[in-house]
């Protein structure tokens, strides 16, 4: 498959480039950017010393010599990558975090239209400890207040993280409620007594952290902590890297990261 990577020169987009020039069924042909990055018209594969005969662009036309595209940018521009995707007849594995509804919906009309993988984290690891925070939560449904922590680096922009979510809105699934009627996002002053079934979210922001989470069950006399922490973005890009062989066999339709791992 002929992939392209959005966000090209940053963290997260060099290492899926590493990955897929390591790859030997996927072939780098688009690389994207912003407008205003100066690294446009530079070789993808320059950071590394590797010339691969692609140009970093900001022309979104580009994607017409793609299959499929991987996302890990901003909200805005995955939608605005998206409809160039739909234009182009390009699939789309999407990793970016802090959507609205309106932009959640925009994701599933579009997948309507071309095959879509989208999670809110793309590590193998993270997802199997989703499952087992909802083997947890079934077991754990009553005498338990639940917390969810999560740290990341100091540019990260969306709080809490879309892992940090997922993970409380397994819980809450499990628990059958809806998480945003259970969630307390923050505390402070006098908040008085913890309620009963609530699910607390705790977020640090700091330095290089790649991305830490931990949920805690805590009870009377024990406390139970589930925690996944990340020590590379490898993993993100080695799962993306899954999703996008997953698509290969898809014309639409959209999917997360459990159909990946379950097929």
């Amino acid at each position: 498959m002929r992939i392209a990577i959005a966000g090209a020169s940053g963290r997260m987009g060099r290492m899926l480039i590493e990955a897929v020039l390591n790859s030997e069924d996927l072939t780098l042909t688009v690389a994207l950017n912003r407008p205003d990055s100066p690294d446009i018209g530079q070789d993808a594969g320059a950071f590394l010393g590797v010339e691969t005969g692609v140009a970093i662009t900001d022309n979104l036309a580009a994607l017409a010599d793609a299959d499929c595209l991987i996302d890990f940018t901003r909200p805005e521009a995955t939608l605005t990558h998206l409809q160039a995707c739909l234009e182009h007849g390009v699939k789309c594995v999407i990793g970016t975090t802090g959507f609205d509804e309106a932009g959640k919906q925009a994701i599933q009309a579009a997948a309507q239209k071309t095959a879509i993988v989208f999670a809110p984290n793309m590590s193998v690891g993270v997802n199997v400890t989703l499952k087992l925070l909802e083997m947890a939560a079934r077991l754990l449904n009553s005498g338990y207040d639940v917390e969810v922590f999560e740290a990341h680096h100091r540019n990260k922009v969306d709080a809490p993280s879309g892992t940090a979510l997922a993970m409380g809105e397994a819980v809450a699934h499990a628990w059958g409620e809806d998480l945003n009627a259970i969630a307390d996002w923050a505390r402070h002053g006098e908040t008085g007594p913890r309620e009963t079934g609530r699910i607390g979210f705790s977020v640090v922001r700091g330095g290089d952290i790649i991305g830490d989470h931990t949920v805690y069950f805590c009870g009377t006399g024990e406390r139970i902590e589930i925690t996944h922490r990340s020590s590379s973005r490898a993993t993100y890009a080695q799962g993306s890297l899954r999703a996008v062989r997953y698509l290969a066999r898809k014309d639409f339709g959209l999917f997360d990261m459990h159909d990946v791992l379950a097929s």
